[in-house]
């Protein structure tokens, strides 16, 4: 079998004694289980570790693929020049995946790289690594923003490369848990962190890789977790495989989660394919939610559904409620796949001459219009999750203390400017993260005169 065995593991650059001086062995659990990783990492033999690391090149739209014969690095940035690495890339291996990828229409390869340098994300594992082991290379490989079933992808190409070069391979998922565990800590204390770091060391215990794709973004923001793409690039490697997990330690003690585990192969299960049994579930919850949308939001999804299948705008249907032929209003529509933003587009004020012909209008545009994003295809309308906020006319205000979070949608102007963030969204908590992002979605400097207006929505979701 080409994997030889898999590992999850934190990246502090603290571990390393010649930068924590001293404060290192206040985590000592995880500098053991790092030993002991190294050590069943030497005992495999492998030819080839295929390192994933948050702290690589990233790009929104793109899996950056360490390129070249190889790269250095060294801990200066941290206080500790004298620690530095040189490491061999396996060149095959690279060329093979990045072809593979491209067959799976996959958007992953060797492309952009300003910075070749290696990044610390790769350096602390492969400090105690190359203690016990020297003879390897290395492929390296960033992360994106890609949705959480490419990564899964990117994991199977991994697996069908190691197969097709009979290259024997250990993964190493390098990533922290929760950066917001202790009100001392360097990032503050959210109860998210506390929430987000149980239910990830529960899966990494049980081999739960299924959990790893169906924790919510909005979850893993608020926690402002690091690692849990990497570990589902790993997931996607081993899947078909089943696995003894080894949990060797949880440590919190800096305010930022450190888990440890190994994975042995033991042999192959068709039911661990955690990618095509989340496909099912999230199409079978798109079913369901369909069962309960009501006009509005039923509108926004056949409107997309027919422009994307057949070019053509849909025909208003005669059963809508009077409210949605009769009034006017600006509507936003927004799109989330597997919970992650996929397209939002709106209007302040009315356009068109209906609510429902601005539902119309803008669940197209959020579609295929949206620059952040390419145009969704067909195969994407069932994981599509739709809510539609119908927004009441904006009214000036004199001050951000007239403003509620919750119940307050906001509209910053300077000029001809113009920025607005809707209420009462996902890790938006005070009004002032509320005038920043719309003053950055405007483009409006902090030091430049504003003035501010509110409005209330009626989301249908």
């Amino acid at each position: 079998m080409a994997i030889l065995g898999a590992f999850i593991v934190p990246h502090p650059p603290l571990i390393i004694p010649e930068v924590g001086k001293g404060e290192e062995k206040k985590v000592q659990k995880t500098i053991d289980s790092y030993h002991e990783i190294a050590r069943q990492i030497a005992d495999l033999k492998p030819d080839t570790i295929i390192m994933t690391t948050p702290h690589s090149i990233l790009y929104s739209d793109y899996f950056h693929i360490s390129p070249g014969p190889g790269a250095q690095g060294d801990f200066g940035r941290f206080g500790a020049k004298n620690i530095s690495f040189s490491v061999k890339y396996d060149e095959d291996f690279v060329e093979a995946l990045e072809a593979l990828a491209e067959r799976n229409q996959l958007e992953a390869g060797t492309l952009g790289e300003k910075d070749s340098s290696l990044d610390h994300g790769t350096m602390v594992p492969l400090y105690y690594i190359n203690q016990y082991l020297k003879d390897y290379s290395l492929v390296r490989l960033g992360l994106s923003g890609l949705p959480v079933t490419d990564h899964y992808k990117l994991g199977r190409c991994i697996k069908e490369t190691a197969d097709k070069l009979n290259r024997k391979i250990v993964i190493v998922a390098s990533g922290d848990l929760s950066h917001k565990l202790k009100e001392d800590g360097p990032y503050g204390f959210a109860k998210e962190g506390i929430e987000f770091d149980s239910m990830i060391t529960k899966a990494m215990k049980g081999g739960d890789f299924l959990s790893f794709l169906t924790i919510s973004p909005d979850l893993c923001e608020a926690a402002a977790e690091c690692g849990l793409r990497s570990f589902i690039i790993m997931a996607g490697a081993l899947s078909g495989l089943s696995v003894e997990p080894r949990f060797l330690s949880y440590e919190a003690t800096f305010g930022v989660g450190y888990g440890v585990c190994s994975y042995r192969i033991t042999g192959e299960d068709d039911n661990r394919h955690f990618d095509t049994i989340f496909k099912q579930e999230q199409l079978k919850l798109a079913r369901e939610r369909q069962k309960q949308e009501d006009a509005y939001v039923s509108l926004a999804r056949k409107s997309l559904e027919t422009y994307i299948k057949t070019g053509e705008y849909i025909e208003k249907p005669d059963s809508l409620p009077d409210e949605m032929i009769m009034k006017r209003a600006g509507v936003f529509v927004s799109l989330k796949k597997y919970g992650q933003l996929r397209g939002c587009i709106g209007t302040i004020s009315p356009v068109t001459e209906s609510i429902a012909d601005e539902i119309i209008r803008n669940a197209i545009s959020a579609g295929v219009e949206d620059p952040r994003f390419p145009p969704v295809s067909q195969e994407e309308l069932d994981d599509l999750v739709y809510s539609v906020d119908v927004l009441s006319d904006a009214e000036p205000i004199d001050s951000i203390e007239e403003l509620d979070v919750k119940r307050y949608g906001v509209i910053v102007s300077a000029g001809r400017r113009r920025g607005l963030l809707l209420p009462n969204l996902e890790g938006i908590n005070s009004v002032e993260e509320q005038v920043s992002i719309a003053r950055k979605k405007a483009g409006i400097y902090d030091n430049e005169d504003i003035k501010l207006e509110r409005f209330e929505v009626v989301r249908h979701q």
